[in-house]
């Protein structure tokens, strides 16, 4: 008997392995993924310009890199003792002015490089809906918790997001034609819009991908994380304690789904060695100085060597 419903999903044609280089974009769900890319030392770059939620945001970043956009003092704002951008998460903000328009040009001629030179970019958006400021009618990546009535709330329509996520094909493909990109929607829902109005804004966000893909190339495609949440998982012990975020469970589980279907089996053995190395690192001995731990750390100096013999790019 099965007591679930499973998902199919499609193998992958354009499988990720240790020689590709990925760049993830998105929201906190694609930092969850982007984490277990790093833990099995795959080349990967998460959010450049920090968590970002939604199709504009992402696209205006993306376009800022491909352009190479320079930041001015223009671009940046005072508020609560700190100096901030409309365009990037309150990560970046900083005490100084010069320091922050400083890192983001940096960020900006970086972040051009890796989209040039990636294989595989995925893709998260979390939310249709937006803040614009009332002062620049402006669409804000984020508020950095400026006073909510300098801005407008909206929902981006199926039409805006795809003609957002049409625009930042073409930014990419025009700097890397050959690059493979995998789109999917955040599982995180967003309550705090309203129970209604996030199942609204996944839907826009669906409805808008599932347009594009099927008039792409075969290089662009659509992974199912929110679906796979919401019917595979369909179970609050999937959840965090806030009930809205996936727990631990449910990222393993979704990345066990990404593997299965996005990562090269040629890949797994060296996933596995990255694995044992991983948890032999994390281990902590109760005797330090004796013989047997002794032995332990030489072996497992001999299996980082090896893999850095094969895959130098790996640090650990």
């Amino acid at each position: 008997m099965q007591f679930r419903t499973q998902i199919p999903i499609p193998k992958s044609d354009h499988l990720i392995d240790y020689n590709s280089t990925i760049v993830s974009l998105g929201s906190c769900f694609a930092v969850n993924m982007s984490e277990k890319l790093d833990y099995f030392k795959l080349q990967n770059n998460c959010n450049p310009f920090g968590i970002l939620f939604h199709p504009l945001a992402i696209e205006k970043l993306i376009t800022f890199a491909v352009s190479g956009k320079h930041f001015t003092e223009n671009d940046t704002f005072f508020h609560n003792e700190r100096w901030h951008c409309y365009d990037v998460h309150s990560d970046f903000s900083n005490s100084s002015k010069e320091d922050l328009v400083a890192s983001l040009n940096t960020i900006t001629q970086s972040t051009k490089v890796q989209l040039e030179q990636s294989s595989h970019i995925i893709i998260t958006y979390g939310t249709a809906w937006v803040y614009r400021n009332i002062e620049s009618d402006a669409i804000v990546a984020n508020c950095h918790k400026v006073p909510q009535k300098q801005f407008n709330k909206e929902l981006l329509s199926v039409d805006e997001i795809q003609e957002s996520i049409d625009k930042t094909l073409k930014f990419i493909h025009s700097v890397n034609p050959n690059c493979n990109i995998v789109f999917t929607v955040s599982p995180v829902r967003h309550i705090k819009d309203g129970f209604v109005e996030n199942q609204w804004s996944k839907s826009n966000l669906i409805a808008a991908l599932h347009q594009i893909i099927n008039c792409q190339l075969s290089n662009v495609t659509y992974f199912p994380s929110y679906e796979i949440m919401m019917d595979e998982l369909r179970d609050y012990r999937f959840y965090a304690e806030d009930m809205l975020h996936p727990n631990q469970v449910a990222i393993d589980y979704i990345w066990k789904r990404f593997k299965e279907t996005s990562i090269a089996e040629t890949a797994f053995s060296t996933m596995d060695a990255v694995e044992t190395v991983q948890k032999s690192l994390s281990h902590r001995a109760f005797t330090p100085n004796s013989e047997s731990h002794q032995k332990f750390e030489a072996k497992l100096k001999l299996k980082i060597t090896k893999l850095l013999e094969e895959y130098p790019f790996m640090k650990f």
